[in-house]
């Protein structure tokens, strides 16, 4: 593989001096990529501890009363985490073995042109999850300076600009700064929430085990409207895996790297859904920054958790919501690495993130999740079968850097198919990413079979 990889990178280069590529959308080659197995487990941990986690968490939480029990939530939790860590390891494969970033990986299924709409459609919402993050993280940031200031200083939006700035400076470091960031980080806040849910247990078991534990709950439409959610959370991330495998250090097994992802993901992803949920129904209030407050009343705890809070919300926004926009803009405009991170981090300042989540309800961020997880499913379906079914796991690599090669323009078939499982996932937006899936997969196969006869995507596939 190792080989493999340095005839990649050779002819990436070649084709970077003629098409003015940004080296950072080269492959990667083998001593380029810094991140060991345990940095990538701290990565995935810090980026799951997350109060966009926690208020999917809160969001089970109706009038006070939990929708689905303690039961039936972790089973959503471990049916979805288990599905997310088995596409994660293969659609990982191709920035692995390769060293492509998912930017380039979607031109082997829509060509050149047609991987301009499928790249934003991954970017966009990462924009406003970088958004939402920061806000929640400058919500966090307000009550540290409320506390220190004893009261004079009141402004999230002066919190959330000063944050944001910081994270733009994070940022411009790349993966090394987040192999560091993340493993601080997620390291620190676990032990911040292992505190909380001892406060929780000690104080309120009475309320959460009748209000969450206790209730009836259903295993029907809301119960896989939660694995949906869940799903649709992790959409965008585990669609653009290129992206992180390509750093992730050579000589690691499939099942090994699915294990990567599965562990750290369900240690985080569960713990901090729990806590979510519990903060919800011992106060009823949806926001998990202004939750902590109402459960922690003393002002220096509070200024901790609150200090953990930002640091959660800068680790997952540099794992999650920096690098693939960052690289979406680096291709559409040319933009140097530095500048593009710069690029997201102002348009997350104007993404509104305050309107997804109120104090009463975290109804809105759900309903965001679900609709482009519409899209994001029919993506990654196409993308897996293109590289399994039809190249089975054979491309040119070099070939999709040509902007007048056998990957030029756009390929009709996937396009057609990705907007046919679109609509057909807005038909049950509760289930909008199984049926996006399921029904994007059928029609790629179909259209690229029988329709099209003429296309050129078919070359170097089983229909050429």
């Amino acid at each position: 593989m190792s080989t493999n990889l340095e005839s990649s990178v050779t002819q990436g280069a070649q084709t970077h001096q003629s098409t003015g590529v940004d080296e950072s959308l080269n492959p990667k080659a083998e001593n380029e990529r810094t991140v060991g197995p345990v940095s990538y487990m701290f990565m995935w941990i810090g980026d799951g501890v997350n109060l966009g986690n926690m208020t999917l968490g809160a969001s089970l939480v109706v009038a006070g009363v939990a929708t689905l029990n303690i039961i039936q939530t972790f089973a959503a939790a471990i049916i979805a985490i288990g599905i997310i860590s088995i596409i994660f390891a293969l659609n990982d494969r191709v920035g692995y073995r390769t060293g492509i970033p998912y930017v380039v990986q979607l031109r082997m299924s829509f060509g050149h042109k047609g991987s301009v709409i499928s790249s934003l459609l991954r970017g966009i919402p990462a924009i406003v999850w970088y958004g939402f993050q920061s806000w929640v993280g400058g919500t966090a940031l307000n009550e540290m300076a409320k506390i220190a200031t004893g009261g004079s200083f009141d402004s999230v939006p002066i919190c959330f600009v000063v944050l944001q700035l910081v994270q733009i400076v994070l940022s411009m470091y790349g993966f090394h700064a987040i192999k560091w960031v993340e493993s601080l980080i997620s390291i620190v806040i676990m032990l911040a929430l292992v505190y909380v849910f001892y406060l929780l247990l000690a104080d309120h078991s009475a309320v959460i085990t009748q209000k969450w534990v206790n209730t009836s709950g259903t295993w029907g439409l809301p119960f896989w409207a939660l694995i949906m959610v869940f799903m649709g959370n992790y959409a965008a991330i585990f669609l653009s895996a290129a992206d992180y495998s390509r750093e992730l250090k050579t000589g690691i097994s499939d099942k090994k790297r699915g294990l990567l992802y599965f562990s750290p993901i369900l240690i985080a992803y569960g713990f901090v859904i729990a806590i979510g949920a519990m903060l919800a129904t011992v106060t009823g209030n949806s926001n998990p920054v202004k939750a902590f407050a109402i459960v922690v009343d003393n002002s220096y705890i509070t200024f901790f958790v609150s200090a953990f809070i930002v640091m959660g919300a800068i680790a997952v926004n540099m794992v999650a919501n920096i690098v693939p926009p960052a690289y979406v803009i680096t291709l559409l405009t040319k933009a140097k690495f530095k500048l593009a991170v710069t690029i997201t981090g102002l348009l997350a300042l104007c993404s509104f993130p305050w309107v997804l989540v109120q104090d009463s309800s975290s109804k809105g961020l759900g309903i965001f999740i679900l609709i482009y997880s519409a899209f994001l499913g029919p993506i990654v379906s196409i993308l897996l079968i293109e590289y399994y079914i039809f190249r089975k796991q054979k491309v040119n690599i070099p070939d999709l850097y040509k902007e007048e090669g056998p990957f030029a323009g756009y390929n009709p078939a996937a396009v057609l198919a990705m907007l046919i499982g679109a609509g057909a996932a807005f038909l049950k937006v509760e289930l909008a990413w199984i049926i996006g899936v399921v029904v994007a997969g059928i029609a790629y196969i179909l259209l690229t079979k029988y329709a099209f006869k003429d296309s050129k995507f078919k070359k170097g596939t089983i229909f050429e």
